[in-house]
């Protein structure tokens, strides 16, 4: 099955992940603008009015852009709803995307029938995350356009699924849109993900260390500094197993390596806890080995594009394709 057209504007086949705090209107703008595309989550705009200004100044600047350089559109937007119980803003911030007509909404942490529909209503897409084959088919079942792997090495909510086995067991049965995330932070990494089977690779950690995300300079140089055996992988956080940074766990006053196992209970993606838990104990993936300074979110993008076309360039050479 052929990607839907909104993909045909991509110059490089990524979508920048939705990271939760980090993620602003700056580094969406960014992102599209550069050709990929860009995500936030609903909830970063706080109060829930502030989501309202953000696609309006999302809209604006990226139709500004196209009008500007007709050769070079944007890329689209995407934005993560979190489907769970937790998250009373829902049908708010469902809403407001309605009114904007956002292209993407990528869900997490619930597959809701009555969501996809509604998206499908003013002309959108739905990508919905999972960890494991069990999840993907439950929500194609449920109306998402797609499916993001989150396989192991993912930063935030990880699966612990190897990719190779993940990807596999969903091409099995599913031919639609199909991204993968897991450690991925290089072009050649990209058309890995591509060589294995998914269509497009989902890249999150490498983007914290931009200058337009929204984190601290600390956060910012633990993921320069940092390799993949800084990784932590833990549920005490949020009640659902993810990766954080080693450094950070550390200056809690945690003992990384004896934590103690969280529960649902402790998940609140609208109060103050997780809002602790992102800003103070911060996520990242194992693939931050490969990011070695802060830049603007366009040259690492323009990197990622050049070692791209090198790696295609390698494997043709290889394999005499």
């Amino acid at each position: 099955m052929a990607l839907p057209a909104l993909f045909d504007r991509l110059r490089l086949p990524v979508i920048g992940s939705p990271l939760f705090i980090v993620s602003s209107p700056d580094l969406v703008i960014a992102q599209c603008k550069a050709g990929i595309v860009g995500s936030f989550p609903a909830l970063n705009a706080r109060p829930q009015g502030l989501l309202d200004e953000w696609l309006h100044r999302i809209t604006e600047e990226l139709a500004a852009w196209d009008r500007d350089h007709p050769d070079q559109p944007s890329a689209p937007y995407a934005v993560n709803q979190i489907v769970h119980r937790s998250n009373a803003r829902l049908q708010d911030d469902l809403a407001t995307c309605a009114k904007w007509k956002v292209p993407i909404v990528i869900t997490s942490l619930g597959a809701m029938v009555e969501l996809n529909q509604a998206v499908h209503g003013w002309g959108g897409i739905t990508l919905h995350d999972i960890i494991n084959d069990r999840f993907a088919r439950k929500a194609i079942e449920k109306g998402a356009d797609g499916i993001i792997a989150v396989a192991a090495g993912a930063g935030g909510h990880a699966g612990t699924l190897s990719p190779f086995a993940l990807v596999d067991e969903i091409r099995q049965w599913f031919d639609g849109p199909l991204i993968l995330s897991g450690a991925i932070a290089t072009g050649r990494a990209v058309l890995g993900a591509q060589a294995m089977g998914a269509d497009l690779a989902y890249i999150g950690s490498p983007f914290i260390a931009t200058a337009e995300a929204n984190a601290n300079e600390a956060y910012k140089t633990g993921i320069v500094e940092g390799r993949a055996s800084d990784i932590v992988y833990s549920s005490l956080f949020t009640g659902v197993s993810g990766n954080y940074l080693r450094g950070s766990i550390l200056a809690a006053g945690l003992d990384p390596d004896k934590l103690p196992e969280g529960d649902l209970s402790t998940m609140d993606f609208g109060g103050e806890g997780a809002k602790k838990a992102w800003r103070d104990i911060w996520g990242s993936g194992q693939g931050i080995g490969a990011i070695d300074r802060v830049q603007p979110a366009a040259d690492y993008i323009a990197k990622l594009a050049r070692e791209y076309d090198a790696a295609k360039e390698e494997l043709r050479a290889k394999t005499g394709f």
